[in-house]
């Protein structure tokens, strides 16, 4: 990196040394040479911006700036019969050239270089791992952020324009509710924004015949030929059908619980009353729900139970147990009876004859 600055500060010097030497449109030296340092800056920053654009976009920026220049040259031919002022084609140039790097750059990912083969055959296969879209219900759900915050998400994250538009709509709207969890999504993609790691990249793509925003995610997952994130049931099985991959951070959330076999003795909070007779119901540190029989009258107390089975349903997993009394009772009856006394508590009598002598402590 040192080698690196060195070698654009020389870069710099070196365009500034020439515009005091040439002076060019007759300006002063000192002019020129203040004129020549601010354009090898420029030049500097152009060159650091184009790092972080990736193959795909180069390569669709540069086909655009070439069809830009061969339209300003087609134009110009015409142009030049009506009015043959040079400024006039010169501007034209300048505009299709323009034009056709800017739409080439954002179009570029669009390209499917794995057709070329070669050094491009590659692309399409790194494409899938690197490019995830982002769900509207995933930015306000917040887990995301967490989740990118621990290393698991590499690559680049695509927020599609149209699910800022209905980020913007919920958090514009006139329910408090809905106000808040949009505002929510926001500050969840400042954070993200703001993680080194990671790069978020906002893409402008739209399907106007296309009114669904779930379907627009999926038309856009295909053609940049990556998943999408979600936590929205519905988009995952409509995703799935047209053949498309989706990471869904509630099974990722599910596959994160702990194994519980049945037989085993776990002990839990009992909060509150079963739907069923003499039920109480308790929740684990991850929000699984624990229903255990013969535990109304435990309400408010730390048990042990004795798990029966567990049901795995789409929307989590349950916990089935059982708190057996006797057993309590019987543990509790154990460590009274092994409970040593205490110096305070008087010792037993002891007959030794005629006589009833008392040890005492």
């Amino acid at each position: 990196m040192l080698d690196l600055a060195i070698l654009r500060i020389i870069f710099v010097m070196v365009f500034a040394g020439t515009a005091y030497a040439l002076h060019p449109f007759h300006t002063p030296s000192w002019l020129a040479a203040a004129g020549g340092m601010l354009l090898g800056l420029a030049i500097i920053v152009f060159e650091i911006r184009l790092e972080r654009v990736s193959l795909k976009r180069l390569i669709g920026a540069a086909f655009g700036s070439v069809l830009g220049i061969i339209g300003a040259y087609l134009i110009s031919l015409v142009v030049g019969k009506v009015s043959p002022d040079p400024f006039l084609q010169l501007v034209v140039l300048l505009l299709m050239t323009y034009i056709g790097l800017v739409v080439g750059l954002q179009k570029g990912d669009v390209l499917n270089l794995a057709a070329l083969g070669g050094i491009f055959g590659g692309e399409k296969a790194g494409s899938k791992k690197s490019f995830k879209i982002l769900d509207t219900s995933v930015i306000i759900d917040g887990r995301i952020a967490d989740i990118a915050e621990t290393g698991f998400l590499d690559g680049v994250l695509v927020i599609p324009q149209f699910v800022l538009r209905e980020l913007q709509l919920v958090a514009d709207s006139s329910d408090s509710m809905k106000r808040n969890r949009g505002r929510r999504g926001l500050d969840i993609l400042q954070r993200v924004q703001k993680m080194a790691h990671l790069n978020v990249q906002i893409v402008e793509e739209d399907f106007p015949n296309v009114r669904d925003v779930d379907m627009k995610l999926i038309e856009l997952a295909k053609i940049y030929d990556c998943k999408i994130i979600t936590n929205d049931f519905n988009l995952n099985k409509v995703a799935q059908l047209h053949g498309v991959e989706v990471l869904n951070i509630n099974e990722l959330a599910n596959a994160l619980k702990p194994i519980v076999l049945p037989g085993e003795t776990m002990r839990v909070f009992i909060l509150k009353e079963g739907k069923e007779y003499n039920q109480g119901v308790a929740y684990l540190d991850d929000g699984t729900m624990v229903v255990v029989d013969n535990a109304k009258r435990m309400i408010s107390k730390t048990v042990d139970i004795t798990v029966t089975s567990v049901l795995q349903t789409t929307a989590g997993k349950m916990i089935f147990g059982k708190y057996d009394e006797r057993t309590h009772a019987a543990a509790a009856g154990a460590e009274r009876h092994e409970r040593p006394l205490r110096k305070s508590e008087p010792q037993p009598v002891v007959n030794l004859g005629p006589e009833k002598t008392t040890i005492e402590s």
